[in-house]
């Protein structure tokens, strides 16, 4: 888009594009989300950001009308395999927080000097200010949404310290930590967050969500022990656990999707309800966007539908499932262990025999899923052995840095590795959108979206809703 475009969807308020750019005012010193429901500025007062981040690195304090920190965040880097994509994935997961821009670059294969320049040039800002901008969302989602004391809120965001987070606060803000907590929008009040009760969240996505597929997807593939799907249809709830870098988490995410009540929205979209108990707080950012790649929260299903659904084939599937996702997953090394596995029954005995018991089960979570190096010293021989003493060793690296292509070889290149199941890996360990799996008629018109493509087909099948649906395919 050219800023004249840009321009055009904010005055038409565009849900579209949150997320994919922000705008600011010279004249207020605020930024905002393209849907922002305010009078639109002149266009000489206006100025354009590739993120948030560069928005406030120029001075520009958040919208308290329409909250541009809180927009699901942009596609473009669930999409994209280069190193800013892949920067920008394992900023989101944390990194910078836990291993500084160092550690980033050492991930990505590059000096710290050219992921700064890199990320700068294109971004318009450097991954520090990357990730400063999204430990600032986290504390004004906490503040405003939990009555945890600040103290923990402080750390829980990833500050390094109370000075630090108050600073980040007023400089993005234009306000006190008290004063962010006392703005809470009316309506939601502050949702008491205990060790009992956990952290109410909501994790929020752009366009329609067709959240009965994902959840009848996890229910049908839930590992017990890990995960339990309760509830009827339209209301269930999907639990699990999670081992995070700081500690492990139960997490949990209600099916019913939700959102702006008829007619008092400006942008579509909407959110799914989540309660987070965790061992440790810092691991509240990492374990949130864990989740995201898990319900594929940051999709643009705007670009995906008008793509597939300019397809006679899967026009009339798209009508039917408009915003179909295509779920990811919370661990990498679990899912690619999964793929290959395949039967439920054996994948429990792994989890009863190796997976790291709770201390404290709760309900049917009993288990965090087996880490690979466990796995490869119990199971040395055989495909299972081979995959995961390469994801213990690093030889497979599926982490959200990795260069898709590269894992896709190295999985390639252990034995007894079929390509079905390393296709499988490509979608939901790495959240590649265009894999179609090996042998099926899947057309290049259907680039870059062939993975929701398939997702689309699958679901049909298993509904029973359309012939003549490649056989390849499941």
């Amino acid at each position: 888009m050219d800023e004249d475009s840009r321009y055009e969807a904010v005055r038409s308020r565009d849900g579209r594009f949150d997320g994919a750019f922000f705008f600011a005012v010279e004249t207020t010193g605020i930024y905002c989300r393209p849907s922002c429901p305010a009078v639109t500025p002149k266009r000489r007062n206006v100025r354009f950001f590739p993120t948030a981040a560069a928005a406030q690195g120029s001075g520009f304090r958040a919208c308290r009308r329409c909250r541009p920190d809180a927009v699901p965040g942009s596609a473009e880097w669930d999409v994209r395999a280069d190193v800013v994509g892949r920067a920008m994935r394992l900023i989101a997961d944390g990194v910078v927080d836990r291993e500084g821009v160092s550690g980033l670059a050492s991930r990505l294969g590059y000096s710290a000097r050219q992921v700064q320049r890199q990320l700068t040039g294109e971004l318009g800002a450097g991954p520090v200010a990357l990730a400063r901008a999204q430990r600032a969302h986290t504390a004004r989602t906490l503040l405003q949404t939990t009555d945890l004391p600040v103290t923990e809120i402080v750390f829980a965001s990833g500050f390094a310290s109370v000075r630090q987070f108050n600073d980040t606060i007023r400089e993005v803000y234009a306000a006190t930590p008290t004063e962010v907590r006392a703005a809470a929008p009316r309506g939601r009040g502050a949702r008491r967050a205990t060790p009992s009760a956990g952290i109410p969240l909501r994790l929020a996505h752009r366009g329609p969500y067709q959240a009965a597929a994902v959840f009848d997807q996890l229910a049908r593939e839930a590992v017990p022990g890990v995960e339990d799907v309760s509830g009827r249809p339209g209301s269930r709830t999907y639990r699990r656990t999670l081992r995070l870098p700081y500690g492990t988490a139960l997490v949990a995410v209600e099916e019913r999707a939700r959102g702006p009540k008829a007619g008092g929205g400006t942008h579509p979209g909407g959110w799914l309800d989540a309660r987070l108990h965790l061992t440790d707080p810092r691991d509240l950012t990492t374990a949130v966007h864990r989740l995201r790649r898990l319900f594929d929260l940051d999709a643009d299903p705007y670009a995906v539908d008008e793509r597939l659904a300019a397809d006679p084939r899967l026009a009339p599937l798209v009508a039917v499932r408009p915003g179909l996702r295509s779920p990811g997953t919370v661990d990498p090394a679990e899912a690619a262990i999964r793929a290959l596995v395949g039967s439920k029954d054996t994948l429990e005995r792994l989890v009863r025999r190796y997976g790291k018991a709770l201390d404290a089960p709760c309900g049917n979570l009993t288990h965090l899923f087996p880490e690979p190096a466990a796995l490869a010293d119990a199971e040395p021989g055989g495909p299972l052995g081979a995959l995961a003493a390469a994801l213990a060793d690093g030889t497979v690296r599926l982490d959200p840095g990795a260069d898709r292509d590269d894992a896709q070889e190295a999985l390639l290149a252990l034995p007894g590795m079929d390509p079905a199941v390393v296709a499988t890996i490509r979608v939901r360990a790495l959240g590649d959108p265009d894999v179609a799996p090996p042998g099926a008629d899947v057309p290049d018109a259907w680039r870059p979206w062939r993975s929701y493509a398939v997702q689309h087909l699958r679901v049909a099948e298993e509904l029973g809703e359309a012939e003549g649906t490649d056989e390849g395919v499941g």
